[in-house]
């Protein structure tokens, strides 16, 4: 009986990462979690903290969310569907339409190509136990989204660091690269367009990549979910899936179509790998929700794809010209990174004696408002701000911070 409650608890915990929920409501602090040899998601836990609890939360990594009536303003009648739909479990592998509209957003890729997630958390996750095993030695791109080096740590893999270098506009240290890479390395990943500051490897510096990791044979994992987010242009940043053949490019609803409630995300590669992540991913949540499925493949197929599209571009670009404008009115306060997609941005900020998290604590607590602290996504001396947001909304968050910097001054 003891062991049966054991494996309960530790599958609904697993259920429970996936979907990015709190194991418990009383769970311990990240302390009590690094004692046990556990390294704990700390930005996902601080922004799950406080997002609810402020004002204007600029902390967020998308745009503003579309609403169910806005998605289906072009098919009503597919709305209407869902109120018959019986509400079983989706495909493992997703619904073929659904699998069919992501797969047509990569070049030379077909459903077979395409696995469903619950996110690109998951996928992420799936993606990396699936081509790793404790002791490998992975090489990951920093500045990032945490939840990789967490994961490697947490699974016993051997870290080894690759630097954006922000002096460079954030261009990738492909030397670092090329000397941090041995014939050890199984897996080199990447955040392109980048979290947390938005710039896009070049396709020189994409070839670069490709070039080191097929000299050891190892794998690329492509975190690409700000692709269709561009701020400028109407072409989709180019994906590492097609021009190497050990490739997991990881994608998902919530930042380029504004849907993150459908926790939906997908890992695009080889048919026989997309088989070996959909056996990791039976262990973590079995299948999708299928009405994330229905309403996914509404939203990746054409011609609702271009529209949903179109209003995440419209909410970036306009937000992203509201905060320039803002920051040219801080005094020097603050400066702007380089930027090629999403929703957010890394601002440096220059006020003396700056630690980002204590600055982030300060204008949450004092104000209201909540950023992202740069020492939780490795670069110090910056924060990351949201700015995909309804403008009214940004404008009265930013007026906020204004008041901050005033006391700092």
């Amino acid at each position: 009986m003891f062991h049966t409650i054991i494996l309960f608890v530790l599958y609904i915990n697993t259920k429970a990462v996936a979907m990015n929920l709190p194991l418990t409501a009383t769970a311990p602090p990240p302390a009590r979690h690094q004692a046990r040899g556990f390294l704990p998601f700390e930005l996902e836990r601080d922004l799950s903290r406080y997002e609810y609890a402020v004002a204007y939360n600029l902390s967020e990594s998308g745009v503003h969310p579309m609403r169910v009536d806005e998605l289906y303003a072009d098919a009503p009648e597919k709305l209407e569907a869902l109120n018959r739909l019986l509400l079983g479990y989706a495909p493992g592998l997703g619904l073929p339409e659904l699998r069919e509209g992501i797969a047509s957003t990569y070049e030379g890729a077909t459903a077979e190509n395409v696995i469903a997630c619950v996110g690109a958390i998951e996928a992420n996750f799936a993606a990396m136990t699936t081509v790793t095993r404790p002791g490998d030695e992975v090489v990951l791109m920093r500045p990032n989204y945490q939840q990789l080096y967490g994961v490697a740590t947490n699974h016993g893999l051997q870290t080894k660091e690759f630097a954006l270098l922000p002096e460079q506009g954030f261009a990738p240290d492909l030397d670092q690269l090329r000397d941090a890479v041995t014939p050890q390395t199984k897996l080199i990943a990447v955040c392109h367009p980048n979290n947390p500051c938005g710039r896009a490897l070049t396709g020189a510096e994409m070839d670069a990549v490709i070039e080191i990791a097929d000299r050891v044979g190892a794998w690329i994992l492509a975190d690409e979910v700000y692709r269709g987010s561009e701020r400028q242009g109407e072409a989709f940043t180019p994906s590492f899936f097609g021009r190497y053949d050990k490739v997991m490019a990881v994608g998902s609803t919530s930042k380029a179509y504004g849907l993150p409630g459908l926790r939906l995300g997908w890992v695009t590669t080889d048919p026989e790998t997309v088989d070996q992540v959909w056996a990791r991913r039976e262990y973590l949540s079995l299948c999708t929700a299928l009405v994330a499925n229905h309403m996914a493949a509404h939203a990746l197929n054409r011609p609702t794809r271009d529209r949903v599209v179109a209003r995440t571009r419209k909410l970036i670009r306009d937000g992203y010209n509201l905060l320039a404008d803002w920051i040219d009115q801080q005094n020097g306060a603050v400066e702007l990174t380089a930027h090629d997609a999403s929703a957010i941005t890394l601002l440096k900020v220059n006020l003396p004696d700056f630690d980002s998290r204590q600055y982030v604590d300060e204008l949450r607590e004092q104000h209201s408002v909540l950023l992202a602290p740069g020492d939780h996504l490795g670069v110090p001396g910056h924060v990351r701000i949201s700015f995909g947001l309804d403008l009214d909304y940004l404008n009265a968050g930013l007026d906020r911070i204004t008041a901050y910097h005033a006391t700092r001054s």
